[in-house]
């Protein structure tokens, strides 16, 4: 969807760049973040920047943001020099930016979180109307009564965008606003980031996704190292020169893992009865069955049912991937087969341990605050007794990091300091220690760059390789698609399984036929 030529050369004329960042460097003691960074933002525009995580892409932002102050070089925001010294003043410039990991408050309702900032008196009637309002001109819908802690990580993306419009912002900035939205939900978004890119409004979408950059942006930057590395028409870039300027042969390592060859089963030996020949030629018995659901309800924690008559087997050896449009009960299956839920009736038949890595890492699977060792820990604590073995723990995760490359300076830092591909491949590889015959993976690549992603594909498909039954759930139907052996689908209430075929997977997401 590259916008018209000339459309974009009107956007431009007689007004100053949204945003120009000159010679930005940035240091955190020893570690450049950034090494003389520029990026121009043009008034009427969406501006994709790629780069590696590390690569300093949120730092810059940051830093535009008024949340990190700058070593050197300048920021101008329409055409004024700036030099924020609070997030205060950068809003009151009318720039906005919504954060990869939300800066919600769970305890209270989603007008009160947007009421958080604004100042003056609080008339919870006025920002409810202009919830509303947003919604209704945005398509960004919101319960303005609704509590944050029962909204889904969805909603909640979109209730960051929403405290950021209901701020008046004319630079928004969006750290990767689609990396847990359905396809249609990041479609929907992007088209209205174009319609909301127009006179002297601008965006800046961080994305890993390189589609995504070539289709919706008018201008791309790519970082690499905290330089910036290239500067180019939209129009003009491909998808394999982007991957090529953020990574090298990164890329390509990212379509070898995705295209890596099942050592498990072969796919008729997954089908009920059949069976396998083996190297003498006769029959051998199919892969066992890991996990089994007949005729199964789930509710969600309120009570609501989700899911009814679901049933399905997954086998020894192979991955079968969850597509799904947002809510439609997703993750309450997943979290049905890793135990963290029970089901209201049916059978449902799990191995004693199934690994699990849930979607919010951050919030469900590590307590930032702890050293790596102790997160390490955390895996069985529920059923854990006696005293705790630390030295053997300790042993344990430095064998955990350099098997899973784990970037981190030993097991006594602080979870918080990992970047999130790190703190990702920490929680994998907790849960694959333990040696499970079941894992089950809450989208899996979200938030992470693409040698991340590369490094937990590899991670997954050793896994289904070693005879492990992988379940996992991505909103990126594409990356389902490309990793998953099998494809289940969730729509209105029912589970079905599909051919890897996008049209016949997003039919069946719309809850249309084959």
């Amino acid at each position: 969807m590259n916008p018209d030529p000339a459309r974009r050369e009107r956007s431009a004329e007689g007004l100053p760049p949204a945003l120009v960042m000159q010679g930005i460097i940035k240091r955190f003691g020893a570690v450049t973040a950034l090494d003389a960074a520029d990026l121009v933002v043009r008034p009427g525009t969406v501006h994709a920047l790629l780069g590696e995580n590390g690569a300093g892409k949120t730092t810059l932002m940051r830093i535009a943001f008024g949340l990190i102050k700058p070593d050197a070089g300048s920021v101008a925001i329409g055409g004024v020099r700036r030099r924020f010294t609070s997030v205060a003043e950068s809003i009151a410039a009318g720039v906005g930016m919504v954060h990869q990991h939300y800066t919600l408050v769970p305890a209270m309702t989603v007008a009160d979180n947007v009421a958080l900032g604004l100042g003056g008196h609080y008339d919870v009637r006025a920002v409810s109307e202009r919830i509303r309002s947003i919604g209704t001109s945005t398509g960004l819908a919101l319960d303005p009564a609704a509590s944050v802690s029962d909204l889904s990580v969805e909603a909640q993306q979109r209730l960051e965008i929403v405290k950021a419009l209901a701020r008046n912002a004319r630079l928004l900035i969006l750290d990767e606003p689609t990396a847990v939205l359905a396809p249609a939900s990041a479609a929907e978004l992007l088209r209205w980031l174009r319609i909301f890119a127009g006179g002297e409004r601008a965006v800046v979408l961080i994305t890993h996704k390189l589609r995504e950059a070539v289709s919706v942006a008018d201008d791309v930057t790519v970082l690499r190292r905290g330089r910036t590395v290239l500067a180019i028409a939209a129009s003009g870039a491909t998808e394999a020169a982007l991957a090529d300027a953020m990574l090298g042969t990164a890329a390509r390592a990212l379509e070898r893992a995705r295209t890596k060859p099942s050592a498990g089963a072969s796919d008729s030996a997954r089908e009920a009865g059949s069976t396998v020949a083996g190297s003498n030629g006769l029959p051998t018995a199919p892969p066992a069955v890991v996990i089994s659901a007949n005729d199964v309800m789930i509710r969600d924690l309120r009570g609501v049912k989700k899911l009814s008559g679901v049933s399905f087997a997954i086998h020894a050896g192979e991955i079968v991937g969850v597509a799904g449009v947002e809510g439609q009960g997703q993750h309450e299956l997943l979290r049905a087969v890793a135990g963290r839920l029970a089901v209201a009736s049916g059978s449902l038949v799990t191995p004693m341990e199934v690994g699990f890595v849930p979607e919010d890492r951050q919030r469900d699977a590590l307590v930032l605050e702890f050293p790596l060792y102790e997160n390490v820990a955390l895996r069985g604590a529920g059923t854990r007794r006696g005293r705790m073995a630390w030295r053997r723990v300790r042993e344990e995760t430095r064998d955990l990091l350099a098997a899973f490359d784990v970037r981190a300076d030993g097991e006594d830092v602080p979870a918080s300091v990992l970047s999130g591909g790190n703190q990702q491949k920490l929680v994998l590889g907790r849960e694959l220690a333990a040696k499970p015959s079941a894992l089950v993976v809450e989208n899996p690549s979200r938030g992470l760059d693409i040698q991340a992603t590369v490094a937990i594909h590899e991670r997954l498909l050793d896994a289904r390789d070693s005879g492990c039954a992988v379940l996992f759930y991505a909103s990126d139907v594409d990356e389902v698609l490309a990793l998953a052996d099998r494809v289940l689908v969730v729509a209105q209430g029912t589970v079905r399984e599909v051919a890897r075929d996008r049209e016949m997977a997003g039919r069946a997401m719309l809850g249309l036929g084959n």
